[in-house]
């Protein structure tokens, strides 16, 4: 549903930067294409106004660039900034899944087996979003036990817009599973769930740490190969 102006200033310009969020993260903008604030409205059926404070909302998110005497486009990842923002998710994430192991419930264990189940019944390239969906709840499920607000906040909003605008920066992985990680993702899981299981934290941080890097490392060296 498009938004219309006889929605509230504030609404109006939340459901703007809704539409146009998930135009970027669905690939219908693509990297590096500039985003003029008329034709957009003029997509959206709005004025300019809610489109300009969205677009400055989507700025602060990290989703687009303001570029000096230029406008505004959308943000274009090279291999270093997905190196760096593996090290960063690592970091925050391996944070994250220490303290849950202190937390977690056996309802949550549950969940997580039975993600990790769905996740290995679809493994087939055809079947690549229902995959990263499933991923996407197994990592959510274990920063979400960490009772941090301050991790759940921030890996919610990492969350929000990576991996997937990350992934469908590059042609290689926009429709395809990254080369050579589904043996590993399975055991990497495993092996994480265990140390959640048992409760151990050290463990449980060093699994997680280690899976997300090597995660980044090996797409880093895919985009590398196909540049």
């Amino acid at each position: 549903m498009f938004p219309n102006e006889n929605t509230s200033h504030k609404q109006l310009r939340n459901v703007v930067a809704d539409q146009i969020r998930a135009a970027i993260l669905e690939g219908r903008f693509k990297p590096g294409e500039w985003l003029r604030q008329e034709r957009v409205a003029q997509e959206l059926g709005v004025s300019q106004m809610p489109v300009r404070e969205a677009l400055k909302e989507l700025a602060a998110e990290g989703l687009i660039e303001h570029v000096p005497y230029r406008g505004v486009r959308v943000i274009e990842f090279n291999d270093q900034d997905v190196a760096d923002l593996y090290d960063h998710r690592a970091f925050l994430e391996g944070r994250a899944a220490g303290v849950a192991a202190a937390n977690i419930t056996a309802e949550e264990i549950t969940e997580l087996k039975q993600l990790q189940q769905e996740m290995e019944q679809n493994l087939a390239p055809e079947k690549l979003s229902v995959y990263r969906d499933l991923n996407r709840r197994f990592h959510q499920i274990i920063f979400t036990a960490s009772h941090r607000e301050y991790l759940i906040r921030t890996l919610t909003q990492m969350w929000a817009i990576f991996p997937t605008m990350l992934i469908g920066n590059f042609a290689v992985t926009a429709a395809n599973p990254l080369p050579e990680r589904d043996n590993p993702d399975i055991s990497e899981h495993h092996a994480l769930i265990e140390a959640l299981e048992r409760h151990d934290s050290l463990g449980a941080e060093q699994a997680l740490k280690a899976h997300i890097m090597a995660t980044g490392q090996q797409l880093v060296a895919s985009l590398k190969r196909n540049k």
